[in-house]
């Protein structure tokens, strides 16, 4: 959106991870306010009218009905955490959600380097996004303390890999599935 621009283009205006999406992992995606290729966002509108905030929880107004019905449905990150990923943030402090941010980033790196057969990309993606950082932790860690994966095809560490992210997602109650979105009317 013109006009509209952020220092801070990993987590985005409205509680995004832009930081974890593919889109911003493939190059194709600044990030909320980071330049070319970002999005006309009614979000960034607001934000514009209202002087600029870097983060929807900085206004007044905030949570204001613009966030009605928001995580129904995906893009290509899950939105359904965003407002709890907001209250993280405020409450960790932004640094300190940042740098939780990194480390994910660097667990999806891993799962795509190591263990995507061509496949899993999204679900890699969602499971980083919605599960908890130690049980992501957990998870590795379980991958790590099996040497022989690396001896096995990668068809095989992916199958390794997506079944432990689901058994830890189904301990959650949490569905590795994007939610489209509602049609209107």
């Amino acid at each position: 959106m013109k006009g509209f621009t952020r220092t801070e283009t990993r987590f985005s205006l409205c509680g995004l991870n832009c930081a974890l999406c593919s889109m911003h992992l493939g190059g194709y995606c600044p990030g909320c306010g980071g330049g070319a290729g970002n999005q006309s966002c009614a979000m960034a509108r607001c934000s514009l009218e209202h002087g600029g905030v870097q983060f929807c929880w900085e206004c007044p107004e905030y949570p204001c009905p613009r966030y009605d019905g928001f995580g129904d449905g995906d893009s290509f990150v899950p939105h359904r955490n965003r407002q709890k990923d907001i209250a993280q943030a405020r409450e960790l402090g932004l640094e300190a959600y940042l740098a939780q941010l990194e480390e994910k980033r660097a667990i999806l790196d891993k799962l795509l380097a190591y263990y995507n057969d061509g496949r899993r990309k999204t679900l890699f993606n969602t499971a980083v996004h919605l599960l908890l950082l130690e049980d992501l932790r957990s998870v590795m860690a379980a991958l790590d303390s099996r040497p022989e994966l690396a001896e096995q095809t990668v068809k095989d560490r992916a199958l390794a890999a997506v079944g432990l992210l689901q058994e830890t997602a189904d301990r959650q109650g949490i569905s590795l599935k994007l939610n489209k979105k509602p049609k209107k009317g």
